[in-house]
């Protein structure tokens, strides 16, 4: 498909250029000098493929427009015409003594391509209010694809997350940068605080990145909203008007937007669904970092940063453990993982079935110290978690 529309760009300024030099619209030019006939046709060959290449890349910008948009400026450059001819026909009935012929086409000339240009752009910026449901489905877009817009808060861009997530291919449509986040980010990086002034070079830096990453479609949008003065807000308002989805990682943001009914993508969920799964009962071996809230914890991290909370551990700090996974709990603030060191799962698993065998009605006794001692690690772990949020 590419191919063929190449074919047909090149054939038409093939042919435009062949028309020109065959017709020599120059020939009666007197501003040319005195050229022979062979230079005039190419003189204008040349300009009849410079004029096919500017159709070429006016065509171009044309096809990514949106219908509303073709609609828009297609009737703001009638109406800017047609307000053009009304006062250029007051222009000519002046009497040529207060308006001179000369100055007369000239004003109305000029008046024409400026009053069309004014509509043109005033109309393709506002074209996106029209509604096209009101036009009785005369101009019904359900078949056009719709535009995958997704807008980078601040805060995403810093973290730099997102630079990775692009270049694996997962991220598609085209990413919206607006002006007013290129604003925050610049004066983040000019910052006195040197930690502030650090991670908006690092901000930058990631925009860079994903720039110079050519599957990616990235447009840099000059919409502001003067009235609202908060950039989460300006953020909010782009996403509605462009129907768009909003990237970020504030928690915040992500709530307020949910209750504009505007769309959101954390990348710290997707952080989380991406973690490996683990099962009760499983095993991993961890290094165990530090002493835990509780009596005789040790906590360890896995390579994502998941803490592991390990029961009697606390003699094996600053050493790697064998851990049997006894439970895993997700919160807001992410995954945590209980278990206890590897050895005691199988000498409670002995004990168990040694009960088992001697007296089987313990099963079902509330008062045994197997169950006191797991409902005394079920109480450690709900504090645990009531103390993170």
């Amino acid at each position: 498909m590419k191919l063929d529309i190449l074919i047909i760009r090149a054939g038409f300024i093939v042919l435009l250029a062949l028309v020109g030099f065959l017709l020599n619209p120059l020939a009666e030019v007197r501003s040319l000098g005195e050229m022979d006939v062979l230079t005039r046709r190419v003189i204008s060959a040349a300009l009849g493929a410079m004029i096919a290449v500017c159709v070429v890349g006016l065509e171009m910008r044309v096809r990514r427009a949106s219908l509303k948009t073709l609609i828009g400026a297609a009737i703001g450059s009638i109406l800017g015409i047609v307000g053009a001819f009304l006062i250029g026909v007051l222009i000519s009935i002046q009497k040529v003594e207060a308006v001179p012929a000369e100055m007369q086409t000239f004003l109305t000339i000029s008046l024409a391509f400026f009053m069309g240009y004014i509509g043109l752009v005033v109309g393709a910026a506002k074209g996106e209010y029209i509604d096209l449901s009101a036009l009785g489905g005369i101009f019904s877009d359900k078949n056009a694809v719709k535009r995958d817009y997704k807008i980078l808060d601040t805060s995403v861009i810093i973290d730099g997350r997102i630079a990775d997530v692009a270049e694996t291919g997962f991220l598609g449509g085209t990413l919206i940068i607006p002006q007013f986040i290129l604003t925050e980010l610049q004066q983040v990086a000019d910052s006195a605080d040197s930690s502030k002034r650090q991670r908006g070079r690092r901000g930058l830096d990631m925009l860079q990145r994903l720039r110079n990453n050519s599957s990616l479609d990235i447009q840099i949008i000059e919409t502001d909203f003067p009235a609202v003065k908060e950039v989460d807000l300006k953020l909010i308002e782009l996403g509605k008007q462009l129907e768009a989805v909003i990237i970020t990682n504030d928690f915040n943001l992500n709530k307020v937007s949910q209750l504009r009914d505007v769309n959101v993508l954390n990348v710290n969920e997707l952080a989380n669904a991406l973690k490996p799964v683990v099962l009760p009962g499983e095993a991993m071996r961890v290094f165990i970092l530090k002493e835990g809230k509780e009596y005789n914890q040790g906590v360890a991290y896995l390579d994502d940063g998941t803490m592991v909370v390990v029961d009697n551990a606390r003699r094996l700090i600053g050493k790697t453990a064998d851990v049997a996974v006894t439970s895993v709990l997700q919160t807001t603030a992410g995954k945590m993982i209980f278990g206890r060191l590897w050895e005691e799962k199988d000498e409670s698993y002995e004990s168990t079935n040694g009960n088992n065998n001697n007296n089987h009605n313990n099963i079902h006794d509330s008062r045994t110290p197997a169950f006191r001692k797991t409902a005394t690690r079920e109480l450690r772990q709900t504090s645990i978690i009531e103390e993170m949020e």
